[in-house]
């Protein structure tokens, strides 16, 4: 069986995504998540209500990010 090389198509002639690139989006939204959490608990134990909101406001990019990054593989 040989291939044919006029019907091989690219991912980028196709316009998907290469792997690496969606499992780079996928860590760094983990990583957003882990900072806010770390971020939280040190607000509250600073008694911080300035960096808990920042902090919560971290962590929650980071969930609307893997979001959209696991749609995005749909």
């Amino acid at each position: 069986m040989e291939i044919n090389k006029d019907k091989i198509v690219t991912q980028e002639e196709s316009g998907e995504p290469a792997p690496i690139d969606q499992i780079e989006e996928r860590v760094e939204a983990e990583m957003k998540q882990i900072e806010g959490s770390a971020k939280l608990r040190v607000a509250q134990g600073l008694q911080d209500k300035e960096l808990e909101r920042e902090a919560q406001d971290l962590k929650d990019e980071g969930e609307r990010e893997m979001d959209e990054a696991k749609e995005s593989q749909k």
